[in-house]
């Protein structure tokens, strides 16, 4: 099935060079080999011009926080895809920079070689302003491919305000989408295989190859953070089979017990999201599986909004669903329509009034950015929600939300608070830098949710949360037993 129109964007609207040597496919967000529509678009390419097919993986050091985790995780799925695509027919480059720049030109040099150029379209982080000095610099076919949603992030220009209208437009319009997957394996036969990549690239730029070896050895030479380390295996292997894991042992209990911290009944699933290693599309379809579902179910279903009842699946997979396509890409609807998502001035009104209004409300603890960092303050809860961050990379998602209301609490004010909560969230988690992180951090301070009373100091109108409530409606204490302990 060709790649839906919607799902392409032309960055630079020349027709295919037939004399190009190659397709190249820039891989930098949908880093994974199947369940890839930009790798399809690539596919497509490379069989109507019958030309070989080269993906071009890079990792630079010089991107926000990098550090030891960050790059570990990648480099994880860089030596899978090497493997994978080592009896083929695609030429695979993986270049990873040992030093700022190093890797400047190189994707000139591909591109003048090259039929056309197709990247993924992803629109958090460095990546639009890659993409855009890409567009300014290169004079081939360049395009960009969405394979990040279930919902075409482009399908509508609207932004939408709260997950329920999304939720309504989405059981209205998904159905129309849902039938447009991108391929589970892709199929490489038959295509020519390219002899070598031209021996002046490797020369100036050569593909990386001990620094892909899964002993992470070659990191420490890296310019990078080494203080924040590896916590977790990256690649599409782990990603599927920690899906495989939450399906046959978690899914079941997900919609009762998913906010209890020592159950932990949660996904884990979004650090493989963020970086690409596992799309929704296959998650979706894993569940579909799961449930022995037929999409006809929900043909013609009314668009209530409702959270429950319309997918027509048990309750614990309708849950997941929820926070997989409403909650996921509503954060993805922002950010492709907002360039300054991630700014205080973008929260609603009504709560920047009311946080204003209350600015100058005595603060009864105040902490720096420093504090906070090292989980240093009077509150056990907070604290093992930050050295869980600080030593997993994630906070569970319940906890994430009290972890941010109260830094909105302790801080001087609120915009600095925002500093604080995505300065910490971007350097430690996993799963930063991700729409639907800057989703969960800007919902602290009151965007896709309502004005909610009594109005309290600090907080005005912005829905407000305790540690103490927390502890009245959760079940902690193997939680606090494990990250308060390591805090202490």
């Amino acid at each position: 099935m060709p790649v839906p129109p919607d799902r392409v964007r032309c960055l630079v609207p020349s027709p295919p060079r037939p004399a190009g040597k190659f397709v190249v496919y820039w891989m930098v967000a949908a880093r994974r080999l199947a369940h890839n529509f930009a790798l399809d678009r690539a596919l497509e390419l490379a069989r109507e011009l019958e030309r070989p097919l080269l993906i071009f993986e890079a990792l630079r050091v010089d991107y926000p926080w990098a550090s030891d985790r960050f790059h570990a995780f990648v480099l994880d799925g860089m030596h899978a895809h090497a493997q994978q695509l080592a009896d083929t027919p695609v030429s695979y480059f993986p270049h990873v920079e040992t030093r700022p720049g190093r890797s400047s030109g190189l994707l000139e040099a591909l591109a003048a070689k090259s039929c056309a150029v197709v990247t993924d379209d992803y629109p958090v982080g460095f990546l639009p302003r890659a993409l855009a000095a890409a567009a300014g610099r290169l004079e081939v076919r360049l395009e960009a491919v969405d394979s990040n949603t279930i919902y075409p992030m482009r399908a509508t220009d609207r932004i939408f305000t709260t997950a329920a209208s999304f939720r309504r437009h989405l059981q209205k319009t998904l159905p129309d989408h849902l039938f447009c997957r991108p391929t589970p394996t892709p199929d490489f036969s038959g295509l020519p295989a390219l002899s070598r990549i031209p021996a002046a690239i490797t020369r100036r730029w050569p593909p990386a190859s001990t620094l892909l070896d899964p002993d992470r050895r070659e990191l420490a030479t890296l310019p990078i953070c080494h203080t924040i380390a590896p916590v977790a295996v990256g690649g599409a292997g782990p990603g599927r089979q920690r899906l495989a894991t939450f399906l046959d042992q978690r899914l079941a209990d997900y919609a009762d017990k998913r906010n209890h911290p020592d159950r932990d009944e949660t996904s884990g699933l979004s650090p493989y999201l963020h970086f690409g290693h596992i799309g929704a599309h296959e998650i979706f379809e894993a569940v579909e599986t799961h449930e022995d579902w037929d999409a006809s179910k929900i043909i013609g279903a009314k668009a209530t909004g409702s959270r429950a009842g319309w997918w027509n699946m048990s309750p614990p997979a309708e849950a997941f669903l929820d926070q997989l396509i409403t909650w996921r890409e509503l954060g993805f609807n922002r950010c492709a329509h907002d360039p300054s998502y991630a700014e205080y001035e973008t929260l609603p009104d009504w709560a920047r009034r009311t946080l204003a209004d209350h600015r100058h409300d005595p603060r009864p603890h105040l902490y720096s950015a420093a504090e906070l960092d090292a989980a240093a303050t009077h509150d056990e809860i907070w604290n093992a929600a930050q050295t869980q961050l600080v030593r997993e990379g994630r906070i569970h998602n319940y906890m994430r939300m009290l972890w941010g209301k109260k830094i909105l609490e302790w801080s001087a004010s609120a915009p600095a608070a925002l500093e604080t909560m995505i300065e910490l969230n971007d350097k430690y988690a996993l799963d930063g830098r991700d729409p639907n992180s800057y989703s969960g951090i800007m919902w602290c301070f009151g965007r896709y949710d309502r004005a909610w009373g009594p109005e309290r100091p600090i907080f005005g109108k912005v829905r407000y949360m305790s540690s103490d409530s927390t502890r009245r409606k959760l079940r902690l204490r193997g939680y606090l037993d494990r990250y308060a302990k390591l805090a202490a």
